[in-house]
């Protein structure tokens, strides 16, 4: 199994584990719609331009709002669920992105349904795994993180340290520090959810978290 797969199999059994309508860290979706995203991400063509699309946005947005509605009830939203742990489509391009194109989604969501009604402690990774999430994170990281303006240090706890931004003009450094997976959903927009460490100066913290809003 590799690790894509095994991060979606987490991801089945999160969903699995609450009620349709519960809550979760992405603004406005319920774990319904969310496992829409996930399920038309890797099975509609406009869905997964949309992602990355502006124009087609709306459109993605509709659908997935309109299929997560659709599975209200207990029955419709297992069956949605089922959808979310198969494979997706053999014509899709998530069928062969591998890790690289679906590692860090579906570990993201996972912890969006997990931590959505309040906090719960991290789950334990296995050091393949947690490796593997790394070298996607500094990958990822410099775009995600760019326009900060802030230097910014990520820190494992066994001391590996990567530099993912450089300082502009006066701006100081930000080291965080954390688990990998909760580096990762830091610098993916969940920092209320992660439990992480971020150190520096106050107006360099600021100018982080205008672009990381915890």
């Amino acid at each position: 199994m590799t690790w894509h797969q095994h991060e979606r199999a987490a991801l089945a059994q999160a969903l699995s584990d609450v009620p349709p309508d519960a809550p979760t860290l992405c603004e406005g979706w319920e774990a319904r719609h969310l496992a829409a995203h996930v399920v038309l991400r890797e099975g509609s063509a406009v869905v997964g331009a949309g992602i990355v699309v502006p124009a087609l946005a709306d459109r993605a947005e509709r659908a997935i709002q309109e299929l997560g509605d659709s599975a209200a009830t207990e029955g419709a939203y297992r069956d949605l669920v089922a959808r979310v742990a198969a494979q997706p489509p053999g014509w899709h391009p998530m069928a062969w992105a591998g890790d690289a194109a679906n590692l860090v989604e579906l570990f993201v969501h996972t912890e969006d349904v997990r931590r959505g009604s309040g906090p719960v402690a991290p789950r334990p990774l296995e050091p393949e795994l947690a490796e593997a999430l790394w070298r996607q994170l500094v990958r990822s990281a410099p775009v995600r993180l760019r326009g900060a303006g802030v230097g910014i240090v990520l820190v494992r706890p066994d001391g590996v340290r990567r530099r993912v931004a450089k300082a502009r003009g006066d701006h100081g450094t930000v080291v965080v520090r954390g688990d990998v997976g909760e580096l990762l959903l830091h610098a993916f927009g969940r920092g209320r959810a992660a439990d992480v460490t971020v150190e520096g100066a106050p107006r360099d913290l600021e100018a982080l978290e205008r672009r990381l809003p915890v």
